[in-house]
Parts: structure tokens; C-alpha cells; sequence
């Protein structure tokens, strides 16, 4: 069990940067892929970015590449999501996803469906 809370959602306008944390407890020494992702009314949840635990490997959407960047501090086991030049597209509610046991997941990191652990999610809104 891997449990996840994001912070640091809040309302910017378009241009601005914000920060997403997301704290992680349990058995996160096991994780293989930790990830973001958006959803917004009537769409289905979308991957924003990911990396691949055991090579620290990242991976981005092509919507936020360049202006996002995910990083993991260790020692805090937190997840990071830097996003600048933020866009009204991407207003959405954020969730932090992990999973683990799971060397599959670097073939599809972006894919809500390798994923077992969520946040509760924090809302992102970029304003024109």
C-alpha cells in the first residue's frame, strides 16, 4: 500500500507557475512508476508526466513538454510537479498516481491504467 496528498493547487493567471507537491507514505521503496495527471469535467483523466522510479527516468506529455518538470526528492519521499507557463487548458484537477512491483509501467508511464495508488487530487486553475 502506497498512500499519496497533493498540495499546492491554486487559482493563477495564465502565464504563471505553480508548484504541486505530493507526499507519499507506506511502502514506497517498492514504487516502479510515479506520476500527474489531470482530468476535467467530461474527459478522461489525462498523464501530464511520469518517471520511472529504479532509472529516475522522466516522461512528458507533449502538451506540458518544456513547460513542466517532475522531479522526486528522496529523502522527503515527495513528488514534484513544476509547471510554468501555465495555460487556461491546463486548469484541471491534479492527482498523484504510484504503483508497484510494476517494471511494465516504463513502457506506458502516461497510462492512468498502471496505476493503483491515487491522491485525492488538488485543483490547478489558469485564468486568461
Amino acid at each position: 500500500q502506497v498512500q499519496l496528498a497533493e498540495s499546492g493547487g491554486s487559482s493563477v493567471e495564465a502565464g504563471g507557475s505553480l508548484n504541486l507537491s505530493c507526499a507519499t507514505s507506506g511502502n514506497v521503496y517498492t514504487t516502479t512508476c510515479m506520476g500527474w495527471f489531470r482530468q476535467t469535467p467530461g474527459k478522461e483523466r489525462e498523464g501530464v508526466a511520469a518517471i520511472y522510479v529504479p532509472f529516475g527516468s522522466p516522461y512528458y506529455a507533449d502538451s506540458v513538454q518544456g513547460r513542466f518538470t517532475i522531479s522526486r526528492d528522496k529523502t522527503k519521499n515527495t513528488l514534484y510537479l513544476q509547471m510554468n507557463s501555465l495555460k487556461p487548458e491546463d486548469t484541471g484537477i491534479y492527482y498523484c498516481a504510484a504503483d508497484n512491483f510494476n517494471p511494465g509501467c516504463q513502457a506506458v508511464p502516461l497510462s492512468p491504467n498502471q496505476y493503483a495508488y491515487w491522491g485525492q487530487g488538488t485543483q490547478v486553475t489558469a485564468s486568461s
